[in-house]
């Protein structure tokens, strides 16, 4: 079943080109066949999304979560 979907005209012109004389579906399914096959791609993308932490960021950011944690206390089953 055809869904529609919007795209901004500057990626409408890089598709156009991109997909030759192929339909854009098949253009748009080879893309995410050759993204899902790169475990590198994938690894590439995650890393600028969210970034990598130094050492020194990941072992504050530990004392961070432990410290926050310690404002918790674990409730018995049953109890309110």
């Amino acid at each position: 079943m055809p869904k529609v979907i919007t795209i901004s005209d500057d990626v409408y012109e890089k598709l156009s080109k991109l997909k030759g004389s192929k339909s854009f579906s098949q253009a748009i399914n080879e893309l995410i066949e050759y993204y899902n096959k790169s475990r590198k791609g994938r690894v590439e993308a995650l890393d600028l999304i969210f970034g990598t932490l130094s050492e020194e960021e990941a072992t504050e950011l530990e004392k961070e979560v432990e410290e926050f944690r310690k404002g918790f206390r674990v409730r018995e089953y049953g109890s309110t």
